[in-house]
Order: structure tokens, then sequence, then C-alpha cells
């Protein structure tokens, strides 16, 4: 008879090595799948790589993102064209100043069937896997708030009844940045739910070319679905479990300290420009990110490469700069340059 301690031991190694295999085998089709995502957005969208790059360690990432960039430079397209080619059930909301939080949530509504009558909750567009939050900061603070608690707790309460949204579940808003007219500042507390902030930026002379010829000339390009729901899920899934260096770790907290004015080795930069730093969010966004952009290149673990990577649009939307940073025309990005030059 064998020793069950011994019986344990092996069938504890077995799992492990199940496990093992199981995932080295779900982080080879993470990139392959992210290859075909690129191909497939790609179809509608001309150049943008780096931000199809960074929408892509979102989605890995079970994050939320901000697209922000001036108008015409194909933000909405990207997010549609992201969600065409998945296998998710897609919503969009146009912001704008009268939209009440109900039209985002949804609301309790009259039903009268064979003489009685009932209230039943009519989900709005939040309840989908993947949301466009369009001009987001178009609308007054009572209804932005009302994405605080979907993106944060994935679910939204209405009257005295809360609803789960459903899973996966993933916001993509834009900003326009040089519009101020009929705005209003997105409230500090959803930013930080944000994962990243992509700017999205003018393509080059080649690129318009391409983009003058392409939306002008017959109808636009189908986009097939590339990955199915249950391989979106077992992704979010995957991404938790990317082992990350101690070093990685390391740096992703000294960056997001070096952000704060009165950390004793604060940049003079940060010192000069900054208000109020970045919280432990930035850290744990840094962190995730960094291990999502590992998984969709395929690689085993994360490390200081893929934190250092992602510094600027994990950290920029969570340090508040001061009147002088505007007054000498210093930018976010230009602290943060600074803070990653400090920390070394």
């Amino acid at each position: 008879m064998s020793d069950p301690e011994h019986r344990n031991d092996a069938e504890t190694t077995a799992d492990e090595e199940s496990t093992a295999l199981s995932d080295a085998a779900l982080l080879e089709r993470t990139a392959e799948g992210a290859r075909r995502l690129r191909s497939a957005i790609a179809a509608a969208v001309v150049g943008q790589d780096e931000v199809v790059e960074a929408m892509l360690i979102t989605l890995a990432a079970r994050g939320h993102a901000l697209l922000v960039g001036v108008p015409g430079l194909a933000k909405t397209l990207l997010v549609s064209s992201l969600a065409r080619a998945l296998d998710l059930s897609f919503g969009r909301v146009q912001f704008t100043p009268d939209l009440l939080p109900a039209d985002i949530t949804g609301t309790d509504v009259l039903h009268e069937q064979h003489g009685s009558r009932s209230l039943r909750f009519q989900p709005g567009p939040i309840f989908h896997n993947l949301v466009l939050a369009d001009e987001v900061n178009r609308t007054p603070p009572k209804t932005q708030a009302a994405l605080l608690e979907a993106m944060q707790e994935r679910k939204v309460t209405v009257g005295t009844t809360t609803h789960a949204l459903p899973d996966p579940f993933q916001v993509f808003a834009t900003r326009n940045p040089i519009e101020q007219e009929g705005t209003y500042p997105l409230p500090e507390a959803q930013l930080d739910r944000f994962l990243l902030e992509i700017h999205v930026t003018y393509p080059s002379e080649a690129e318009e070319r391409e983009v003058a010829r392409r939306t002008t000339s017959g109808k636009p390009p189908a986009i097939a679905a590339v990955l199915k729901a249950r391989e979106v899920l077992a992704i979010g899934r995957l991404v938790p479990r990317i082992p990350v260096t101690d070093e990685a770790v390391d740096l992703a907290v000294r960056l997001a300290r070096a952000t704060r004015p009165g950390a004793e080795r604060a940049a003079q930069e940060v010192r000069d420009y900054v208000r109020y730093g970045a919280g432990p969010r930035g850290s744990q966004a840094l962190v995730i990110a960094a291990k999502a952009r590992a998984a969709l290149r395929g690689e085993a673990a994360a490390d200081v490469d893929d934190v250092r990577a992602l510094l600027i649009p994990a950290l920029r939307h969570r340090i508040v700069l001061s009147y002088r940073a505007e007054a000498d025309g210093v930018r976010d990005v230009d602290v943060l340059s600074a803070v990653e030059r400090s920390v070394r």
C-alpha cells in the first residue's frame, strides 16, 4: 500500500504541472489572439499602433481606459472596431449636458399585464460587456458619478436594488482636450478608476493619405469577431497569474511614490509643479498593466521594461499639477519624464 502522505504530495505536484502547462498554452494563445486583434482593428483603423496596444493591455487587465485626443482621430472608431473584433456585447452612450444617470444605468418602469401593475427594471446601455462612453466630459458630475460604482464595483444600484453587470465589463471613454465650452472636468475619483489614459495623436502624412483614400472609397471594411467571449475571460483570468519580478514591483512602487511632492527623493519638477501625486492605485495599475503587456507578447513574466513602458499612460491622469505648472507650460508628461530619470 502506498504512503498517503507521499500520494498527496505526488497529486499536488501533478496538479501544479497541469496548471503550469495550461497557463503556458493559454499564454501562447493570448499572444496569438493579440496578433489577430491587431490585424482586425488595422482593417478599419490606419496606424495608431501604440494606441491599439494600450487598448489591448487594458482589455487583458480587465481595466478601463480613457482615450484623449482632438476630434477626428478615430477614437470612437478604435473602440467600436475592438468591440466588433470580440464576441462581446457592446453599448454606446453619447454623453451630453442633458444626460441623466438613469439614461446610463436604467430605471424601474411601470409594467401592466392582465390588469395588474408592477415595477420592472429596464437595464440601461451600461449593461454590456464593452461600453463606449463617448465624450464623457460633456455631462454634469451627477451623471458622471453614475459610472463610479459601475467601474469600481461592476454593479449598479437603482433605488434599493443592486444589479450585477455582465462579466467581463469594461468602459472605454473618450475625451476632447481642447474644447472647454459645455464640458465638465472629470472628478479625480473617477479618473483614478481608469487603468490607463491613452493619448491619440495625429497620424503621419502617409497614414493620413491612406485614411483619406480608404474612407472615401466604397463601404467600410467588415470586421469579423476573432476572439470568443470565453477566450477573453480566460485571458482576464490568466493575467493576474503572470509572474512579476521583485525588481519590477519595487520599481512600480518607487515610481508612484516619486510623483508625490512630499516624498523624500521627489524630483525638483515634482516639488515645483505637482499638487497631489499618484495614490496606491498608481503602483497597482503599473503592475497589472505590466503583466498584461507581458502576456500579450507571450512572455512568461513581467519585468522592469514593462513597468517603464507604461509609466506615462498609467500615472499621467493620477497626478494633479499646480497653477504654476500651467503658467510655466509644464505638462504631466514632462513631470513624469523627470520622475523616470530620478528613479533608477
